[in-house]
């Protein structure tokens, strides 16, 4: 019985041991870390994100007043369409819809920033 016991210890300490290192990703994403979209972020992340983005070209001077004004109206036009698709739940294609608008909402943002339209010199 005492030659069953201690192998039993040594194994479970072993594989106590290797759990965490088994369990680290080495600077991989974990598999389910993105469910099968790629470099996707949740879409509040991304609203978060080009709302402030908007706000930081207004408060630097690299959006004019209409400019931001144009780019909230489309960002809102996006939260209602979002709105919209999270009635009956979110699709996969409805996902990439918003994924693809976002996308477009943040190269145009990124465009204004840089028109260079807003600068004083």
């Amino acid at each position: 019985m005492k030659k069953l016991i201690v192998p039993a210890l040594v194994l479970a300490a072993v594989s106590a041991a290797a759990m965490p290192a088994a369990a680290q990703s080495y600077g991989r994403p974990a598999p389910h870390a993105n469910a099968g979209y790629g470099n996707w972020q949740a879409i509040n992340v991304r609203q978060a994100n080009l709302d402030r983005r908007i706000d930081q070209g207004v408060r630097n001077g690299q959006i004019s007043r209409r400019e931001a004004t144009s780019l909230r109206g489309q960002f809102s036009a996006l939260l209602r369409l979002e709105a919209s698709y999270r009635r009956g739940g979110l699709t996969a294609w409805e996902r990439t819809d918003l994924d693809r608008r976002f996308d477009r909402l943040s190269a145009q943002i990124r465009v204004e920033r840089r028109d260079r339209d807003n600068r004083r010199s």
